[in-house]
């Protein structure tokens, strides 16, 4: 095991014996923990034989017999942050409905063990979660396909050559709720880093084109550069007609000085600022949009049953579309919009929080 001890098999694995149908995909769909799962909601479902036989006939469990086996990586890491990979496992094995091998790595994690545990069980793709996750899957055989999900990937350099879904919410999903809320709304201003969003960017000006949105970008390579634009657009800004969004970048968005600046300027002029950032929204963003963790599961899963029954590979890294959505009724209060209780409705978290 990744941790230098053997896990105990959970789940299935003890009756799949049972049948030979059972037999040929039971070690592929098994949970291996060599953490303590202490502090965490999620359990463990007992399934009967026959249960386990009605889900092998599925199509695509059929079509991965004897083609190779699922495994999940995950960072061995405490609360809250376990939490949120679990809930990821959790929608994996949903997808699946059986029990998936997963790993909880570190930074000691030895590789090479690791691989040759892999390759004994027949692992044909690999769930990577996490940065950990992703770091540990890099040293892994050519053959065996990783599936990057939990992590937030900003730059190209870190997105080549690798597979699956970044953390950071896709503009597209973004945009839309930006033109429920503020139909009047009709650019979108930006300022972000080429070297760490530039990716993110091409798909925000697709997104915003097909949604009759004008997205106007500011490439700051610094915090003093990026606070000089932002200084410029608020002021400048029609709190009517313009929207400022806030990206995933550590540059242009950094947290201890110069987001207080641009949400206090933003709300003396009344401009909306929407943001990648759920965290925002408690600080004063209008909305935000922050991971679904069990249907971002869910979706890996799908995309990993796929490689294993033949589909072709989608490649490069997506960005989020398994979301949930927070406002702030403050903001929104003191820009003149009036969110009903039917409207909130639509969202998953409201500040300030009753």
């Amino acid at each position: 095991m990744c941790t230098g001890q053997a896990a105990q098999a959970k789940g299935i694995a003890g009756a799949s014996a049972a049948s030979a149908g059972v037999s040929a995909s039971a070690g592929l769909f098994e949970r291996y923990d060599g953490g303590s799962s202490a502090g965490s909601s999620y359990q463990l479902r007992p399934i009967t034989l026959a249960q386990l036989e009605d889900q092998l006939r599925r199509p695509e469990l059929q079509a991965s017999v004897g083609k190779g086996s699922i495994a999940v990586l995950y960072p061995n890491v405490s609360e809250p942050f376990r939490s949120a990979f679990i809930s990821m496992i959790q929608g994996i094995e949903e997808r699946t409905r059986l029990r998936v091998r997963s790993y909880p790595v570190e930074v000691k994690t030895d590789a090479a063990e690791l691989n040759g545990q892999l390759k004994r069980n027949n692992t044909r793709v690999v769930i990577a979660l996490g940065r950990q996750g992703l770091n540990v899957a890099a040293a892994l055989d050519r053959d065996i396909v990783v599936l990057v999900g939990g992590a937030l990937l900003l730059s190209d350099a870190e997105i080549v050559n690798v597979n699956g879904i970044s953390l950071t919410p896709d503009p597209a999903m973004l945009f839309t709720r930006l033109r429920a809320l503020l139909p009047e709304v009709r650019r979108v201003m930006v300022v972000y880093d080429p070297k760490k969003t530039e990716w993110l960017l091409r798909l925000a000006r697709d997104a915003a084109r097909h949604q009759g949105l004008e997205l106007v970008s500011y490439e700051a390579r610094d915090l003093g550069q990026a606070a000089q634009f932002y200084t410029t657009l608020i002021n400048g800004a029609d709190n009517k007609r313009d929207a400022i969004w806030l990206p995933h970048d550590t540059t242009t968005v950094e947290e201890s000085t110069l987001l207080p600046l641009i949400l206090k300027e933003s709300w003396n002029h009344g401009v909306p600022i929407f943001s990648s950032n759920v965290l925002h929204v408690k600080k004063g963003a209008l909305f935000a949009m922050s991971p679904n963790n069990v249907e971002l599961g869910r979706s890996l899963a799908s995309s990993a049953l796929g490689l294993i029954s033949g589909e072709m590979r989608r490649k490069g890294v997506q960005p989020l579309r398994e979301l949930h959505t927070a406002i702030n009724l403050r903001t929104a209060s003191h820009m003149g919009l009036i969110i009903g209780h039917q409207q909130q409705r639509t969202f998953d978290f409201i500040y300030p929080e009753p």
